[in-house]
């Protein structure tokens, strides 16, 4: 199924797995891309010599293409677009809209440019400043997100921008890829459905929870950093929830302690990543701070196992989900259910 993305990436399916961080590693995206869709290493969780041996592993698992996703905030986000460029990486995509320096960088170096964005004003931004798509993140997406949902905020970026539109948020299978080409998108891109794959390194304990949820049972809080998060409603959720101002600020200074020895990252760097997140958002100090905890407790969960001390980052399509097939099991049947999908209607006319 050829589209302007599929032509754009250089891969055989309009099929992108996001840049999950602790979660979208070496062997996730080798997978992802084998099976002819855009794998997108998280690298906002990586050291500078992580992200390259991640890169380098990558490459020695397959030769189709694949992509880097990274934090256009970040103190070291140059460094990190080197990177790319010396690796060879088809696909930049961001978490925050890059700057129209770095976009110049990357598209110079031939590396193509994907920003994800969750409105309208900001597809635009970033199609002006020469991106070469967008995904559009709907409100059911897993991780921070937005409140409008996906059926109303993919049809206002289509028709915004000139370039191509990935959709994101409530995308699981075949019949979706289908609603999202109608709507005028070139793809779709999901999370948490390739979280629940066979070739996820994600701990069989968390796969579980997150097969055992319902629609329900997916939440969006305020509590982890400050900003909407979609993500498993747990009992330490709930306890983020009720705790006071005081014990919050104390347990994010800790956890914040432990992400720079992790990441590498200096004090100093810590304090301008947060000053770039609070900037342009309603965000007080402590609740920058509070957004030491993210890193730190999705590692407990997707790293460590320990669903009782981290978060598990959600979208609400964990609720209908209940197998986890491999990454090519998985491409193969949505784009066999899309042909499906897409002979049925047309029977209909």
């Amino acid at each position: 199924m050829e589209t302007a993305l599929t032509r754009l990436a250089g891969v055989r399916h309009p099929i992108v797995q996001t840049g999950m961080g602790w979660v979208a590693g070496p062997r996730l995206v080798s997978a992802t891309a084998a099976a002819g869709a855009l794998g997108i290493l998280a690298s906002a969780t990586m050291t500078l010599d992580q992200l390259r041996a991640a890169i380098a592993e990558v490459r020695c698992r397959t030769d189709a293409p694949f992509g880097v996703n990274l934090r256009a905030d970040a103190a070291d986000a140059g460094d990190r677009v080197r990177l790319i460029i010396d690796g060879g990486v088809r696909v930049a995509s961001f978490a925050l809209a890059p700057s129209p320096g770095l976009i110049a960088e990357l598209k110079e170096a031939g590396v193509v440019v994907i920003p994800s964005v969750g409105a309208r004003r900001h597809a635009e931004k970033v199609a002006a400043w020469g991106a070469d798509a967008v995904i559009v993140q709907g409100g059911e997406g897993g991780g921070h997100t937005g409140e409008v949902a996906t059926s109303v905020l993919l049809p206002q970026v289509v028709d915004a921008v000139r370039i191509p539109v990935v959709a994101a948020g409530g995308f699981f299978d075949g019949r979706g890829l289908v609603a999202a080409l109608a709507y005028g998108a070139a793809g779709v891109a999901m999370g948490t459905r390739f979280l629940l794959t066979s070739d996820s390194t994600v701990p069989d304990a968390v796969k579980a929870r997150y097969l055992a949820a319902t629609v329900g049972d997916v939440t969006v809080t305020r509590a982890v950093d400050g900003l909407p998060h979609r993500m498993l409603r747990t009992d330490l959720v709930a306890a983020l929830e009720r705790s006071g101002r005081a014990r919050s600020l104390l347990h994010a200074v800790r956890r914040a302690a432990g992400f720079r020895k992790l990441s590498g990252l200096t004090w100093w760097q810590m304090v301008r990543d947060g000053l770039a997140l609070r900037h342009g958002k309603e965000l007080s100090w402590s609740q920058v701070l509070l957004a030491a905890n993210t890193p730190m407790l999705l590692r407990s969960a997707m790293v460590d196992g320990r669903t009782d001390l981290g978060v598990m980052a959600s979208g609400q399509v964990a609720g209908v989900i209940d197998d986890l097939p491999s990454c090519a099991e998985l491409v193969a049947r949505i784009m066999k259910e899309a042909e499906e999908t897409r002979d049925r209607l047309m029977a209909l006319e």
